[in-house]
């Protein structure tokens, strides 16, 4: 059982103890802010200046046409244009162009005869994302300037018409849903990182004596220092979620009030397991660099933030439910983006329930009061 007046006391020590250490007040509330802003604009999977080779080899009205089609895509940059094939290989080794449109010579007369007429799209795929959507774009382009071609020549009804609608991200921004899920990992790593500094600091500066020689139990020690970071906590993704919205302008269509219960559930967890870590760990450089370890890679690569668990190997599958981060980021993107609620996401509320109760049972259980 937990006793209010010892708690208070473990609450109010911690708090007078953190206002005094001001490298761990600028981590809590100075870091998450920067490291928003600094991969909010880093960080972006939208492929928006595609530099371009044009290898016009036709020279004719329907080419210019075609080249010009590109340039209204506003998607690609022309940044040459020649008539020779040997002009490709040194232009791309170079990095100088990343997509090369050879148009042949027949190009032309191939569409006045009612042909089919070729282009040759090639594409730097050393970086393979960027190779993959700009093909993209390229077969979209394609597929648009034949379609106006061939009703310019053929004036029908088209069989099929496509009328395509996204929901959600309309304009499929990338910043959309890099930012909410940059609250979650910058979250989990600060979160993770403080606590994981409390219990080893009081036995780098000899205090644990002094803690040891009180009544105070271990689950009051876990709670009474875990409180005050859950309440930094909170501030701290109240404020990156309102830094989003006003400086990214990602939309916010759920309910603030309801962010912050799965919010509470997060963070109690992932501080659990920060307070685990310094409870195992008698120094601070051992617990940083375990904490840094079980928060940041796991967040950044096993939630779901920049690869899909959905095409993870099985083994790799399983592991993910072991990272709350992976809850939380369906809750965050869910809050932003689609304005889903509680009906919806008490799922990922009652993982993250059950993750916290384990981790806090695992910081009392690894925490000792003895000074052997």
């Amino acid at each position: 059982m937990l006793d209010r007046v010892r708690l208070m006391a473990m609450v109010r020590k911690e708090v007078r103890q953190l206002r005094r250490d001001t490298r761990s007040l600028v981590l809590a509330f100075v870091l998450p802010m920067v490291l928003l802003v600094f991969f909010g604009y880093a960080i972006t999977w939208d492929v928006t200046n595609i530099r371009m080779l044009v290898v016009d080899q036709d020279h004719g009205s329907s080419a210019r046409l075609l080249v010009d089609a590109f340039r209204a895509a506003g998607r690609f940059s022309v940044v040459a244009t020649t008539s020779r094939t040997a002009d490709i290989d040194p232009l791309l080794d170079r990095g100088k162009v990343s997509l090369a449109l050879v148009i042949p010579p027949t190009f032309g007369s191939d569409l006045g005869a009612g042909r089919t007429a070729k282009v040759q799209a090639i594409v730097d795929g050393s970086d393979a994302n960027t190779a993959t959507i700009s093909l993209g774009y390229t077969q979209a382009i394609l597929q648009q300037f034949s379609t106006r071609i061939l009703l310019a020549s053929h004036p029908v009804r088209l069989p099929v018409e496509a009328r395509v609608r996204v929901w959600y991200n309309e304009e499929l921004t990338s910043t959309n849903m890099i930012v909410p899920g940059l609250i979650v990992l910058i979250m989990m790593i600060i979160a993770g990182l403080i606590t994981s500094l409390t219990i080893a600091r009081e036995w780098e500066r000899g205090t644990m004596e002094q803690l040891a020689a009180t009544p105070v139990t271990r689950l009051e020690v876990v709670i009474g220092k875990l409180l005050p970071y859950l309440a930094i906590g909170l501030v701290d993704v109240v404020a990156t979620s309102l830094l989003g919205v006003a400086l990214f302008h990602v939309p916010f269509r759920g309910s603030p009030l309801f962010l912050l219960v799965p919010t509470f559930l997060f963070l109690a967890g992932t501080l659990g397991l920060g307070l685990a870590i310094s409870a195992v760990s008698r120094t601070q450089l051992l617990a940083t660099q375990i904490g840094m370890l079980s928060t940041f890679l796991p967040g950044l690569l096993l939630s779901g933030f920049m690869f899909a668990i959905e095409s993870m190997p099985l083994p790799l599958r399983l592991i993910t439910y072991l990272v709350p981060a992976r809850y939380f980021l369906v809750v965050t993107r869910g809050v932003f983006l689609k304005g889903v609620g509680p009906a919806v996401l008490w799922p990922q509320g009652a993982l993250m329930l059950l993750y916290a109760v384990a981790t806090i049972a695992l910081a009392v259980r690894a925490f000792r009061k003895e000074l052997s």
